[in-house]
């Protein structure tokens, strides 16, 4: 019997995961229920949990290193300017001393 592939979203593969979890439904119901092998349900259960720290994270700690970034971003770009300017009139005097 040849079963045919179905693409589940995030949602879906959540929803699984919490049902089995949190509202205890039997594994085998639904798996037969959503029409997958219980090892499909434990890579999305593995899935979950590996990037669950994600969802967990603080994100004002986030939106901090993000301000910081920008302004070290800014702070460089100020130097990057200031260094051209000393560089073209360090050229431009090695230039009217006849220095090559």
């Amino acid at each position: 019997m040849e079963r045919k592939k179905r693409r589940f979203t995030a949602e879906q593969k959540v929803g699984y995961v919490r049902r089995h979890l949190v509202e205890k439904v039997v594994l085998s119901d639904l798996c037969d229920e959503a029409g997958i092998q219980p090892s499909q349900y434990y890579r999305w259960q593995k899935a979950l949990f590996e990037n669950g720290e994600a969802a967990l994270s603080d994100k004002r700690g986030q939106k901090a290193c993000d301000r910081q970034i920008a302004e070290l971003e800014a702070k460089l770009a100020t130097k990057n300017e200031v260094m051209s300017e000393l560089l073209e009139a360090h050229v431009a005097l090695k230039k009217s001393l006849g220095v090559s």
